[in-house]
């Protein structure tokens, strides 16, 4: 209370117990409203929690059930506008629990023209080659989402729940999730208890070589999640690689 308050008060004739009782009443309110901010926290971080374990719960499920399918892969690529033909690859877990890919259909026809021009071709195609198997493991390490990192970015503190997913859908952003910088968020239906897409926000070797991925998600009859879409960005490259995931069907089956 300031002096002139003190003062105002005086001249109306507050006594020492009155201005106290004002002092009791104040401090009464201030404890009243700490509880309840405090609470406000403890439940926000309670859901945070709830919806990170009913996510790696999903991708556990999911990732034994995959195992039990065969499918096919379509991959568009899109170099500086321009697409290209696209290619397929029958693909299924192995026993090390990796993706194996067997090319399907007739291998592309070799480049016409002289040997200088053949080798200059060859020479950009074994470019991309490897620029595309970098592309690749930087996918692999956010699908599917690995429930380790995913803990990981937990205890870091690096995880938030963003409030506009739309009704039934909870959006997980996680900070720093694979790579210094980046950004992956997770749209997960709360009710279906599944991922519906996947947001990546990263980079290659260094962070001027940006890499966005968008990834949509579908079930199979059994209620299987799988990566549906997949479209990958290399924004430096002027590469755009779509990734089309078909035709599943179970192990053993024709």
């Amino acid at each position: 209370m300031n002096r002139a308050t003190f003062n105002t008060l005086k001249r109306k004739g507050s006594t020492p117990r009155t201005d106290s009782m004002c002092l009791l009443l104040i401090g009464a309110a201030m404890l009243t409203v700490v509880p309840a901010t405090a609470q406000t926290g403890a439940g926000a971080g309670a859901a945070l929690q709830e919806r990170v374990a009913a996510v790696k719960q999903s991708v556990a499920e999911n990732q034994q059930k995959l195992h039990q399918y065969k499918w096919t892969e379509t991959t568009q690529l899109t170099l500086k506008g321009d697409p290209k033909p696209p290619s397929q690859s029958a693909c299924q877990y192995g026993p090390d629990g990796k993706v194996q890919k067997t090319p399907m259909g007739a291998p592309p026809p070799p480049p016409s023209g002289g040997r200088m021009k053949q080798k200059v071709i060859a020479n950009k195609k074994e470019e991309m080659k490897d620029y595309l198997g970098q592309v690749k493991t930087l996918l692999a390490l956010y699908v599917p989402p690995d429930p380790q990192r995913i803990q990981q970015a937990v205890q870091a503190g690096k995880v938030s729940l963003n409030p506009g997913g739309g009704s039934g859908v909870a959006q997980i952003v996680f900070k720093d999730y694979a790579l210094p910088g980046d950004q992956m968020t997770i749209s997960f239906n709360t009710e279906a208890k599944k991922i519906a897409s996947v947001n990546v926000n990263s980079y290659l070797d260094d962070p001027k070589d940006v890499v966005t991925l968008a990834v949509q998600f579908a079930s199979l009859p059994d209620s299987t999640n799988y990566a549906q879409k997949t479209v990958l960005d290399a924004t430096a490259k002027k590469l755009v690689v779509t990734t089309t995931n078909s035709d599943y069907k179970a192990m053993g089956t024709q």
